[in-house]
């Protein structure tokens, strides 16, 4: 017979092993919406609560890790800002359910098609969504957005670009230049004019910016 104590160790015992199990199983756990590799060099920081944020000079910015994963509008392709090597690259975090989302989704495909030719990408981050892609699909078809996104609910992208990215502001977009290092964060709306004045400067970056 069991006394109280030895029980209560064996109860402690079977609920660490769950848990031990759980972790070696799950935490390395892919699907195709599994976006986020950490690392990179970027610590987010917003002095004085600024919600428009610049990094200069250009030695002095910091890389994301890896974001990759499922396209919003091809379940079966996989997107990643590695796809746009030597380009500056636009990161918009959204979500359909998001009221300054849809103020903004014309004035950033504007700015999409005013600076592609530039060598300007730009990639969306649909982000927490409850009802599945369907509505974030109608999303994109209703505001003829041609650029692609990836679908991830959970914001786990986010990891990789900095573990202390502030995951409840959306919108918010991210801007980095050739070498892919962070230049600019705007943790609110931007504009079409803001947007191209931007990375019209950071395409013409000599070497992609290198001082």
């Amino acid at each position: 017979m069991r006394t109280p104590r030895l029980a209560r160790t064996a109860r402690a015992l079977t609920a660490a092993a769950a848990v031990g199990a759980l972790l070696g199983t799950g935490a390395c756990a892919t699907g195709k919406d599994a976006v986020a590799e950490q690392g990179g060099t970027f610590q987010f920081v917003s002095p004085g609560g600024k919600t428009k944020l610049s990094y200069d000079p250009p030695g002095k910015r910091g890389t994301i890790g890896a974001v990759s994963g499922r396209s919003l509008m091809e379940p079966d392709k996989t997107v990643s800002v590695a796809d746009y090597s030597g380009k500056v690259v636009v990161i918009n975090v959204w979500g359909q359910w998001c009221g300054p989302c849809r103020g903004e989704a014309d004035d950033l495909e504007a700015a999409y098609q005013a600076t592609r030719a530039k060598g300007v990408a730009f990639l969306g981050i649909d982000f927490r969504e409850t009802g599945g892609d369907q509505p974030a699909q109608d999303f994109v078809r209703d505001h003829k957005i041609t650029y692609p996104s990836i679908y991830d609910p959970p914001g786990r992208t986010l990891l990789a670009i900095s573990k202390d990215y502030p995951t409840t502001v959306v919108p918010s977009t991210i801007v980095l230049d050739r070498k892919h290092r962070v230049a600019a964060v705007y943790l609110t709306t931007v504009s079409k004019a803001d947007l191209e004045q931007k990375v019209t400067a950071l395409a013409a970056e000599p070497d992609g910016g290198t001082a």
